[in-house]
């Protein structure tokens, strides 16, 4: 059994590198339609996505995002040194192995079809069910608004890659309908449906090995790092090692 423990971008780093070897985005890679909507840990994905699909030129993904959750002391100042929407490089769209740059999710939402895949990040997770749940800024329901019709509408499978850092213990409807109240502030919460993909389901596709989360937390920027017991074959628990290896130095997600 390893033991071992990684920070949270090295999560991200390994959520991105199952999700290239995803059943269904390999089959979807080339042949369908990809949206990877704009969040820290899709920033990862799109870096491995575009890497595996032959595309050199260094991706943005410090700044591949809408809405981020920052320190109480990041002060309005700091705020104001944010690049501006200009340098937002819009949601990544994949049609059949091409990068249609410029391209966002609500470009191409209501020509999405079966087969096509929306992939999304997640504010909350529920573990026991297998859940998430998002925040809502947009008073349209923003890009988690626009992908459910195409998901509830037209079958489009929506994946949910969502580290376990942002595990909670309650129930996800209850939550949603104590946050959604007429008289309540601050961004609304949406349960969605969709496969979630956390660095667990990593593990097992890239190794076939087994992982459990047994401890959390850290300081001097371990701070939300997970602790997960290995388990497998010989060989898997060797094959895990070198991939944790080779991912756990990921430097720490910065904006730029």
């Amino acid at each position: 059994m390893l033991q071992v423990v990684l920070t949270v971008s090295a999560c991200k780093r390994l959520i991105a590198k199952g999700i290239v070897r995803h059943a269904e985005i390999q089959k979807a890679i080339n042949a369908h339609t990809i949206v990877i909507v704009a969040g820290t840990t899709n920033g990862y994905i799109a870096e491995e996505i575009l890497k595996y699909l032959g595309y050199e030129d260094p991706f943005p993904k410090n700044r591949f995002f809408r809405g981020i959750t920052l320190p109480p002391f990041y002060s309005l100042t700091d705020m104001g040194r944010l690049p501006d929407e200009s340098t937002f490089p819009g949601d990544v769209v994949i049609v059949k192995g091409n990068w249609e740059r410029g391209k966002n999710l609500f470009d191409v939402a209501q020509q999405l079809t079966q087969s096509d895949i929306i992939l999304k990040g997640a504010n909350a997770l529920d573990m026991n069910n297998r859940r998430a749940g998002i925040f809502v800024a947009h008073p349209q329901g923003g890009t988690i608004g626009v992908s459910i019709p195409a998901v509830i509408g037209r079958r489009v499978k929506l994946i949910i890659p969502v580290g376990l850092e942002k595990r909670i213990s309650g129930n996800l409807d209850t939550i949603a309908l104590k946050i959604n109240t007429a008289h309540g502030n601050g961004p609304r919460f949406f349960p969605v449906p969709g496969e979630v993909f956390t660095e667990i389901d990593a593990i097992k596709l890239l190794t076939g090995a087994d992982a459990e989360l047994i401890g959390g937390g850290g300081v001097n920027g371990a701070e939300g790092a997970l602790w997960f017991a290995i388990t497998g074959t010989e060989e898997q628990e060797h094959h895990t090692n070198e991939l944790l290896q080779e991912i756990q130095n990921e430097p720490p997600f910065q904006i730029t």
